[in-house]
C-alpha cells in the first residue's frame, strides 16, 4: 500500500480536490504526505525585468507558494494526516519536472495531482503539467478531476 504521497499544490480548486483526495488516502493507508509547490519563476529572467522589480516580483511569488503551502498543511493537520512540505524555487523550472524528480528523490510511491481536465484546443494551448507528469513519472499518479463530469 502507499507510505508516501506527493502532493502538488498550486493554490487552484483543482489542486484542493487533489490534497483532499491524498488526504483521504493517507488517513485509510496512514501514509505520509509531502505537499510540494513549485514556483513559477520563468517569468522572473533578470534580462526582462530591473533588478528591483524583480526583488519586488520575486518576493510576492515567494510569499504566496508559502502560503499556499501553509493552506495545504493546515487542511493535512486538521485532518490528523502526517505530512511535510516543500517549496521548490528555480529560475527556469517546470513545475511538472520539479514534481517528478522530487517523488524520486523522495522516495514516493504515488503522485497526486488536481487536473482542471481540459481536452482539446484548450489543453493544446494551455498546455498541462499533470499531464506531462502522467507521461514522464515512473510511479503511479492520480489525476483528480476540479470537478467530477456530470
Amino acid at each position: 500500500m502507499y507510505k508516501k504521497i506527493l502532493v502538488a499544490v498550486d493554490g487552484s480548486a483543482a489542486s484542493l480536490r487533489g490534497l483532499e483526495e491524498a488526504i483521504r488516502l493517507a488517513k485509510t493507508t496512514g501514509a505520509r504526505l509531502l505537499l510540494v509547490h513549485v514556483l513559477n519563476t520563468l517569468i522572473l529572467d533578470t534580462e526582462v525585468a530591473s533588478t528591483a522589480y524583480y526583488q519586488a516580483l520575486a518576493e510576492e511569488i515567494r510569499s504566496s507558494g508559502l502560503k499556499i503551502l501553509e493552506h495545504a498543511a493546515m487542511l493535512a493537520y486538521d485532518a490528523g494526516v502526517s505530512f511535510e512540505q516543500k517549496l521548490i524555487e528555480k529560475i527556469g523550472a517546470h513545475a511538472w519536472k520539479e514534481i517528478v524528480a522530487q517523488a524520486g528523490d523522495w522516495h514516493a510511491d504515488l503522485i497526486v495531482l488536481g487536473t482542471h481536465g481540459r481536452r482539446g484546443l484548450k489543453r493544446l494551448v494551455m498546455g498541462s503539467d499533470a499531464e506531462r507528469v502522467l507521461r514522464h513519472s515512473p510511479i503511479p499518479v492520480l489525476m483528480v478531476r476540479e470537478q467530477p463530469e456530470a
